[in-house]
């Protein structure tokens, strides 16, 4: 707590915002955070504020603007902004959000992102968990929970931060064309509380009923299909590009070679086949939602 104009003010500290650390092995990231932590820093000394008195000013304790400064900690979307209004940058300490955005997430997963960004197209089968890009919140949180070896809190956060803000592909202009297969066991699966396994079936009829989308099941009842040995995910550019992922013989490794590339989308393209149309696909999420 600290006194301003009278009145006790909670600033916030490292435990208000978790998940916020700089990779050490990520060099981009590490390079944009220590130079935006400077800039913060000439700014606020050009102004004549000391650091505490900053920290008040924009609501952070002091310790955390320390560490912001010295590029050890990444800055909030809302930290920046405070802060360009408060030292009268103009807004150019908030066009850094930008690239801060970026770096938030792990590095592997932003790759991801960016290709997911510039895809034209882009189709997943998926056996084991629904697809990222379909998750809510609540299911990607259970999710990170159990996972072994156990995420740290910080990292639950940032991964959770990472996979929701891939979810931006629906907003795009002009919009990708997006299709999911999902074997039905994985909507069967209990995953979080009642409430969460109703808002991610919600979640999938809202998101299986935009227009440039297309959702499929792969119903229990199905016979074998080039689904089985695993995960498939195609991502086509406007370039006439592609990049594929499938487990099973190509080890979910990344794929451009046009001949593997080629047995992908065969592979794809009769798992679709073998799934039940959208609107039956629909039909039984609605049903499960009924039932849960």
């Amino acid at each position: 707590m600290t006194q301003v104009d009278g009145a006790a003010v909670r600033l916030k500290g490292e435990a208000d915002e978790p998940g916020w650390e700089v990779d050490p092995d990520d060099d981009w990231g590490v390079a944009v955070v220590a130079t935006v932590g400077r800039q913060l820093k000439l700014r606020r000394e050009a102004v004549g504020m000391r650091a505490a008195e900053f920290g008040v000013a924009v609501g952070y304790g002091e310790d955390l603007v320390y560490k912001i400064e010295s590029g050890k900690r990444i800055p909030r979307p809302e930290y920046l902004d405070r802060a360009d209004e408060v030292l009268g940058a103009g807004g150019l300490l908030s066009a850094m959000n930008e690239d801060v955005k970026k770096v938030r997430y792990p590095k592997k997963v932003r790759a991801l992102a960016e290709m997911e960004a510039k895809a034209v197209e882009i189709g997943v089968y998926e056996c084991n968990n629904i697809h990222g890009l379909l998750q809510t919140p609540e299911h990607a949180r259970a999710l990170f929970d159990v996972w072994q070896p156990s995420y740290s809190p910080h990292e639950v956060e940032r991964m959770l931060a990472a996979r929701m803000a891939r979810q931006a592909v629906y907003e795009r202009e002009p919009a990708p064309s997006l299709s999911f297969v999902q074997e039905e066991a994985t909507l069967l699966r209990h995953i979080g509380d009642t409430m969460a396994r109703r808002r991610q079936f919600e979640r999938l009829l809202e998101v299986g009923h935009l227009r440039h989308v297309t959702l499929q099941v792969m119903p229990l009842s199905s016979g074998p299909h080039p689904g089985l040995s695993g995960k498939i995910e195609l991502l086509k550019f406007a370039d006439g590009t592609a990049v594929g992922r499938s487990d099973g013989a190509f080890s979910g490794r990344r794929l451009t070679d046009p001949k593997q590339l080629r047995i992908l989308e065969l592979r794809y393209g009769t798992v679709r086949a073998q799934a039940l149309p959208p609107r039956e696909s629909l039909a039984l999420i609605e049903r499960l939602l009924g039932e849960t």
